[in-house]
């Protein structure tokens, strides 16, 4: 049962968090310099605990009515959406993709390890029966790897209506995989398992005809960049489906409304790599360029790449988490 005397305590903190939303909402969040916005952060966190506790308490209803209306709208106001310049656009993609992608990797790595899965299953189908090659690719598809040849060759006489085509549709299925996630993640494990198993088919059967180093050296150059765009698209369902699945001390509407934001931020991030690619898988994949030089690119492109995602921000990242941990502390010792 929560008592009176700890609700007196916390009231002064619920109060102080009003008084800044009441600034930030007639103002602006701008209106507020950086060590208040470090305490409405810091605030609102302290302000779900204190929610999630009183809800356990049937005879404080009133105030878990209260706080839950004053978390409404901190949440409105905090995350209103701002209007878009370029200098908005290139501190997202500098500063807060890379930190949006790390706090949400566990995501993507389950997207990888299921795409992995669907890879291990297609390989073992096709090794314990020849024919289910045939039978997922089609027989036009077998008949142009049986006879040692990409079916990838045409996209050179087309390369700009090719690259543009290839784009789109790698957007659509990072999009699709991302979207989703709203059938509980179901969706999402579905497409990610058959790609994977798709990938798996062809590797084996390509394999089988002795063409590993003409796919590989294919798919190299540009799936360094697509490959992981899928997988982050993938991670992007998995928090759609956790945020409707498991809200937490939130309302479920409001948690997949907070999971919606966070993976639509997510998935648009891919669409800058998933671009380059689709210049790269148009331009440069299919050309008798020589193997080890696409090994090379694909090689560059994935330390970029993954030199951008958990290096770029780390240190302010580390500052930022030192000063709320130093917060944090105060806040225990002011609570005491």
């Amino acid at each position: 049962m929560i008592s009176t005397r700890w609700i007196e305590k916390r009231r002064p903190y619920w109060q102080q968090l009003e008084e800044l939303l009441q600034r930030g909402g007639k103002l602006g969040l701008n209106s507020l310099n950086r060590a208040e916005l470090q305490e409405l952060s810091l605030l609102y966190r302290q302000t779900a605990a204190d929610l999630a506790a009183i809800r356990q308490d049937p005879s404080s209803i009133h105030f878990a009515r209260y706080l839950n209306q004053l978390m409404a709208r901190a949440h409105n106001i905090i995350y209103a959406g701002h209007r878009a310049s370029p200098l908005a656009m290139i501190t997202f993609f500098y500063r807060e993709y890379p930190r949006l992608f790390r706090r949400n990797v566990r995501y993507c790595l389950a997207a990888l390890l299921l795409f992995a899965a669907g890879s291990v299953a297609g390989i073992l189908l096709t090794l314990q029966d020849p024919d289910y090659p045939r039978e997922v690719l089609g027989p036009r598809m077998m008949q142009t790897i049986e006879k040692k040849e990409m079916w990838t060759d045409s996209v050179l006489a087309i390369k700009p209506v090719a690259s543009s085509g290839i784009m789109t549709n790698n957007i659509t299925v990072g999009f699709m995989t991302y979207a989703s996630g709203i059938t509980a993640g179901l969706g999402t494990i579905y497409l990610l398992f058959f790609n994977g198993l798709l990938m798996g088919v062809i590797g084996s059967a390509c394999h089988i005809a002795g063409m590993s180093l003409k796919l590989w050296s294919f798919v190299a150059p540009h799936g360094a960049l697509e490959l992981p765009s899928i997988f982050i698209a993938g991670g992007a369902g998995f928090r759609i489906a956790h945020g409707l699945l498991f809200p937490g001390v939130l309302p479920r509407k409001e948690s997949l409304a907070l999971a919606g934001r966070e993976a639509t931020a997510l998935v648009i991030g891919t669409v800058p790599m998933l671009v380059v690619a689709g210049v790269i898988e148009a331009f440069i994949s299919p050309t008798a360029l020589a193997a080890p030089l696409k090994f090379m690119l694909s090689g560059a492109l994935l330390v970029l790449l993954l030199a951008y995602l958990f290096g770029v921000s780390r240190e302010e990242e580390e500052a930022a988490a030192g000063r709320r941990e130093s917060g944090a502390r105060l806040d225990m010792g002011l609570a005491r």
